[in-house]
């Protein structure tokens, strides 16, 4: 008896052990920038690496240099958070630090494909969509000879699985309207002559639940909504948040310190979607809306430095590389 109980001691201890292992795991966060090392105007990407391996890519926008950027590696899902071009992809630069960090230079088009999209083929990977974007990207990937089942609707409410990793999807206050230049030309020279761009649905932002625990807000461009509190921390209790601050167009600094201050309140906040040169030779400049955000802020803000891998626990709390 007391041999037995030995040994089953022996391996609750064990089980504790890998249990503690596993939740050690941390999630790798990778910014792909235009300018190694910088926070610049034009960065959005990230990959987001699950410790069993998936990757998603957020928001490829301008910074991925192309399917080819050998900073993408595999990728098992790319998540796309509305079709303007400097999210979907109009056009990237054909080198690493093209240009000023402040003005990048974006020398290779994209369009009509989009970078997005020519990413999403090359690479075979889940296209992750809201709104009434699927039913356009699954016919423009099925025209461009890939597979229209890449596709995966997620609209609000709705989540889904890549590997271990759930993803939801949660509302964004923006607009959405494709640009011309993403279309064919007949329909491009009618939109284009009004003025309009073609409705693809409403914006929208995700919550991405790994295996480790951790649980990220990925808010797209959005400005200030009562769901950012009751979904977003309520319901989804979000511990890290990837929070556009850039004004103008989404929240600026002081509204984008509102949200995370008091309406999703995770432990730390990664800012995005910045619309300026934040830093130089990776310090935080004096005087930008990024540092005016982070002494607004009132949890630990962790810079988005290109090329720059952070770890984060379950928790919500950088482990490494912040």
């Amino acid at each position: 008896m007391r041999k037995l109980t030995v040994v089953l001691a022996a391996l609750s201890v064990g089980l504790a052990g890998v249990a503690a292992a596993a939740g050690a795991a941390s999630v790798k966060i990778t910014p792909l920038g235009t300018h190694d090392g910088e926070l610049c105007d034009a960065d959005r990407a990230l990959i987001l690496e699950d410790p069993d391996g998936a990757r998603l890519l957020y928001d490829a926008g301008r910074s991925v240099r192309g399917a080819d950027d050998p900073r993408l590696g595999k990728l098992d899902a790319v998540l796309l958070t509305h079709v303007h071009a400097d999210h979907l992809g109009d056009a990237h630069q054909a080198e690493a630090n093209a240009g000023e960090c402040a003005k990048p230079e974006f020398a290779v088009k994209a369009t009509p494909n989009s970078n997005t999209v020519n990413i999403v083929l090359a690479k075979k990977a889940k296209f992750l969509l809201g709104g009434e974007m699927p039913a356009f990207f699954g016919a423009r990937l099925k025209e461009l000879g890939g597979d229209a089942a890449q596709v995966q609707p997620l609209r609000f409410g709705a989540s889904t699985k890549v590997g271990g990793v759930t993803v939801a999807s949660v509302p964004a206050v923006h607009s959405n309207g494709l640009a011309p230049i993403f279309l064919s030309a007949e329909h491009a020279a009618a939109l284009a002559a009004a003025g309009l761009t073609a409705y693809v649905g409403p914006a929208g932002g995700y919550v991405v639940q790994f295996t480790n625990g951790l649980v990220v807000y990925l808010s797209g461009d959005t400005g200030v909504t009562a769901e950012q509190e009751l979904v977003v921390r309520k319901l989804y209790r979000a511990r890290l948040a990837v929070m556009n601050i850039g004004g103008t167009f989404t929240t600026g600094p002081a509204e984008a310190a509102h949200v995370i201050n008091d309406l999703v309140k995770p432990a730390a906040v990664i800012p995005s979607h910045v619309n300026e040169a934040a830093t130089k030779n990776g310090k935080l400049l004096p005087g930008t809306k990024t540092e005016a955000f982070k002494r607004a802020a009132k949890v630990p803000v962790h810079l988005p430095l290109s090329g720059k891998t952070m770890e984060f626990n379950g928790s919500g709390r950088c482990v490494a590389g912040c």
